[in-house]
């Protein structure tokens, strides 16, 4: 039988045996990257994330030396005047944009374990836009090795560009869209099929008739509540 792996919730291949021991249990992991986050995950005394998230971690993938050596231009400082912000001696801020937030144990994770590196002085993330803002060392920790680290435990950092933001908000707003036009197809129909009940119940109708109506009704709203109404759950839970 097979398996989901239990970080990012997609099939474990045949074949494949890559396990993290997770609050005393090992758990299954479909592919080495999401093997390495989540030993970083546990490694970094975090293991609460898995208790408290509401939706599955992205998928993991292994630091790749291309990506390394693309995020090390983060370090030049003609490149960080156009979104690091000096501060007293050598700390600095920027804002970044993290990929790959679902919820609110999302958030925890990420400032938990950027808060533990030495040198990062302060991390606070908006979970509405995924905006992350830190405050940094620069002798102690270098702008790259912070990005690389949000990579190890699955998510991908970028500095905040507007441009970058418009599209993230605009991908956004069409999962939204869906979610809405799927739960409005949805409610009509059930809201037919309530129509029928409500008239059975004054004029009579069939027990058998009246359980498929009812049967109906939970199978159409279960799509609704969970797949629509999954983001005012997770901002609930925020």
């Amino acid at each position: 039988m097979t398996s989901d792996c239990f970080h990012c919730g997609q099939p474990v291949p045949e074949g494949i045996d890559y396990t993290v021991t997770i609050m005393g249990k090992p758990k299954p992991m479909c592919c080495i990257g999401c093997q390495a986050v989540a030993q970083a995950i546990v490694d970094a005394g975090m293991s609460d994330y898995y208790r408290y998230r509401t939706d599955v971690a992205p998928t993991g993938k292994e630091v790749v030396p291309a990506f390394l050596d693309q995020i090390k231009a983060y370090d030049i400082e003609a490149v960080q005047k156009r979104f690091v912000d000096k501060q007293s001696g050598e700390e600095r801020e920027v804002s970044l944009i993290l990929e790959g937030i679902t919820c609110a144990a999302c958030i925890w994770l990420n400032e938990k374990y950027l808060s533990g590196l030495p040198g990062v002085l302060d991390v606070q993330i908006n979970y509405s836009n995924h905006r992350a803002r830190i405050r940094w060392d620069n002798q102690r920790i270098t702008l790259s090795q912070i990005i690389e680290a949000v990579s190890q435990i699955g998510y991908l950092a970028h500095p905040f560009d507007p441009q970058r933001q418009q599209a993230f908000l605009e991908k956004e707003r069409k999962s939204l869209l869906r979610r809405i036009g799927i739960a409005g197809i949805l409610g009509m129909q059930v809201m037919i099929l309530s129509v029928a009940l409500y008239s059975g119940s004054w004029w009579g109708m069939e027990a058998e008739f009246r359980d498929f109506f009812q049967w109906a009704s939970l199978f159409l709203t279960l799509p609704v509540l969970l797949y629509s109404a999954k983001p005012f759950f997770a901002n609930a839970w925020a």
